[in-house]
């Protein structure tokens, strides 16, 4: 593949000196930011991932923030989950939809306090999306992207790194909770969060001026945990079935097609833009959704386009991410399939380029 011409419109992050130093050697381009993909090998980051600990650059992960007496609301109108209960210090994991139901986005929310929010977005332009619905319904709200930049820590040893750098309390912050420790004299909120099954947290850096002061600490106090600068692992989130917004759903795709219904409350979820069209969604089910694909053979090719899913002359689906699993010893795959094939155990074949391949559809994911 060629390579990515750098320009000041593909921006760097305030961890991206250490992110070079650590010996990146592939990235992409997420919300007009640069995510490391690769350090050493994907296999080999995906080994050390899951003995170990590293330290990732997901800056990329731009925050819109929602300030004001109309926040709450203007937040609600975005999810079909229901919001009431959350409460300053938690996180939601919260599938956002436009008119019709289709997502948008697929953020974890932050709740700072009753008029102040955080969206961790995936790759999309949300921000003007939610600038769109303040404006158009005249809320008293203020939205922006403000300079705060994630930065994961995964891994096994996830905890023994943060408690040398934040303290023991970082071990008491529960699964989708925060708590406000202190670095360097500024608070920070440091999330129990992360895009792998691994475990580990998220550090929400306001001030990119404490980006490297940040990452060098973590290097610094990891040395005898074998830290290593890392990233999200293909490999690893798709044998644990983390849904990737932009390859895995698009706005074509519905929250209950993408296994996400659990985090909609579509009869309680009041103002929610999408709700009259989730409701019908909610009561007649789903026609098509994802599923986990085993894809026999060889290790398959990088997945850069859709793959049909076909039985027999009829295509039932697609696979929009694959890898081969050194730990499983097979190809795993996310595909969203229609209902009439995808029950556990349906065979089907899988088109890659210049070949087909035999498939299969799994109950569950992996890891």
């Amino acid at each position: 593949m060629a390579l990515i011409s750098p320009s000041r419109r593909l921006r760097r992050t305030p961890f991206s000196e250490g992110v070079e130093a650590g010996g990146v050697s592939a990235y992409t381009v997420y919300n007009r930011m640069l995510l490391p993909t690769v350090f050493h090998s994907v296999e080999e980051d995906y080994h050390h991932l899951k003995s170990a600990v590293q330290v990732w650059d997901v800056a990329c992960e731009r925050q819109v923030e929602l300030r004001g007496p109309d926040a709450g609301k203007l937040m609600q109108m975005l999810t079909p989950r229901d919001l009431r209960s959350m409460l300053p210090g938690q996180c939601y994991y919260v599938p956002i939809v436009d008119e019709t139901g289709g997502m948008l986005n697929d953020p974890v929310a932050v709740k700072l306090a009753e008029d102040r929010w955080w969206i961790s977005i995936a790759d999309s332009d949300l921000l003007f999306w939610v600038k769109g619905l303040a404006y158009g319904f005249r809320l008293d709200v203020l939205v922006d992207e403000p300079d705060v930049s994630p930065l994961a820590v995964q891994g096994p040893k996830s905890d023994d790194l943060m408690a040398r750098v934040f303290g023991d309390a970082v071990r008491d912050i529960r699964f989708f909770r925060y708590k406000m420790l202190d670095f360097q004299g500024r608070s920070l909120a440091v999330a129990r969060s992360g895009y792998s099954r691994q475990g580990g947290f998220e550090i929400y850096l306001e001030g990119s001026d404490l980006g490297m002061p940040l990452w060098n600490a973590l290097m610094e106090a990891g040395k005898d945990l074998d830290v290593r600068a890392g990233c999200p692992n293909g490999i690893e989130r798709v044998e644990g079935g983390l849904l990737s917004y932009g390859n895995d759903m698009t706005d074509n795709n519905t929250p209950h097609e993408c296994g996400l219904g659990k985090f909609c409350n579509t009869q309680t979820a009041i103002g929610c833009v999408g709700r009259d069209a989730l409701l019908r969604v909610a009561q007649e089910g789903p026609v098509r959704q994802i599923r986990a694909i085993e894809i026999f053979g060889d290790r398959v090719p990088v997945c850069d386009r859709a793959w049909p899913l076909m039985a027999g002359d009829v295509q039932v689906g697609q696979v929009t991410s694959a890898a081969w699993s050194p730990d499983f010893k097979t190809n795993v795959a996310i595909g969203m399939v229609r209902m009439t094939h995808w029950d556990e155990g349906t065979d089907l074949d899988v088109v890659l380029p210049g070949e087909v391949r035999a498939a299969q559809v799994s109950e569950t994911f992996w890891a």
